[in-house]
């Protein structure tokens, strides 16, 4: 069943953590012994989820998203524990008990904490994993360059460490702006980002992008930063995160957004982008494997303003992706077919995510992954 406030506190326990990747580890480059950012398919011990509620802009539309992230809760809870952050707790706790198997429910745990919305990917912990433990990095989110109010999303990391939600070592990063949309890694050392978003306004001005590049390097423990100068997608309040464009996936493969409609306002800005991808080395120097996704078909807000929708924006979790569809089967179908070569060892698992977007976001901006040794297993 689903419990408030029940996971005790480990905090700094010096746990040694096994990771595990499709692609043996190179020990010059991710030993056990070495700090790195792993890739999202690395084993996790948990997802967070932020819960939607009428304080939020779901409001117009809460009953929609709410029946959305209850499929994307039981289909996490089925294979890993979840973590909710909820401003109504016992609400929340009521909807998943009416809704979710009991298989599921025993896997999560609610926490309670007041917040602005419900983008956990951006307003989450990106965790490292080190010799000490896990590396909990609580970075500034400032609503993608002040367009939004964050204060509250941007002190829930401090609350989940206050609120024992979950273990490792606490690293405050505050004085520097850095969302989870904005980076992908391959656990080897590699992170993939866009320069539209890292530099855009009102996130780490002054710096330059060498500046910039050397805070990841530094904070990330990278040792090789990727670039994409090109893309984007109309609505995205994001400035062009990378987990709506182009994925580092398993095996040296990227799975991106292709558009292929020469009369679409994405054409010229997704070719260039996968000019750009095409000329992108591994550490080792080798080329990625490109495996393109089709481009979402529009859709359109009630003011006739399209909306981001990619099918780029899916989650790994522990032996599944979760890939978000729009309710157009030619293309969801084709996207699916795309995706399961990139993870043949994956079951992809469609979720209908039309209400996301209504909001500018789709699955993977909904939701945060942890390393092993983070959540509690119960």
């Amino acid at each position: 069943m689903a419990l408030h406030y029940s996971i005790p506190s480990m905090l700094n326990d010096g746990l040694t953590l096994k990771v595990e990747t499709e692609k043996p580890l190179d020990p010059e480059h991710s030993s056990i012994r070495d700090t790195f950012l792993p890739a999202e398919w690395a084993p996790q011990s948990g997802v967070q989820l932020t819960w939607p509620h009428s304080g939020t802009d779901w409001a117009p539309i809460l009953p929609q998203v709410t029946e959305c992230y209850i499929k994307m809760a039981m289909e996490i809870a089925l294979r890993e524990p979840l973590i909710i952050v909820a401003q109504n707790p016992d609400e929340t706790d009521s909807i998943l008990k009416e809704k979710l198997p009991a298989e599921a429910l025993r896997r999560i745990r609610i926490f309670q904490m007041p917040t602005d919305d419900t983008w956990a990917r951006d307003h989450g912990f990106i965790t490292l994993v080190s010799p000490q433990g896990p590396l909990l990095l609580d970075f500034q989110f400032n609503g993608w360059g002040k367009k939004f109010q964050a204060e509250k999303d941007n002190r829930i990391c401090r609350e989940m460490m206050e609120q024992n939600a979950v273990r490792g070592i606490y690293i405050d990063h505050q004085d520097f702006v850095l969302e989870g949309g904005s980076i992908e890694s391959d656990g080897r050392g590699t992170i993939l980002t866009t320069s539209q978003c890292l530099m855009a306004p009102n996130r780490n001005q002054p710096l330059s992008l060498a500046d910039i590049e050397n805070r990841l390097k530094e904070y990330l423990h990278a040792k090789h930063i990727l670039w994409l100068n090109h893309g984007y997608l109309e609505g995205d309040d994001t400035d062009s995160h990378i987990d709506t464009l182009a994925r580092l996936c398993p095996n040296d493969t990227i799975a991106y957004v292709q558009c292929t409609q020469t009369d679409d306002p994405h054409y010229e800005e997704l070719r260039l982008m996968e000019e750009e991808l095409e000329t992108l080395r591994t550490e080792e120097g080798n080329p990625y494997r490109l495996i393109p996704l089709p481009m979402a078909a529009p859709a359109h807000d009630e003011d006739g303003l399209r909306l981001p929708a990619t099918y780029a924006n899916f989650l790994i979790i522990n032996g599944a992706v979760l890939m978000p569809v729009y309710n157009h089967p030619e293309l969801d179908e084709l996207a699916h077919k795309q995706l399961q070569k990139a993870f043949p060892r994956h079951q992809i698992v469609d979720i209908d995510c039309r209400p996301l977007i209504i909001q500018h976001g789709s699955l993977h901006c909904c939701t945060m992954q942890f390393p092993l040794g983070v959540v509690p297993q119960p």
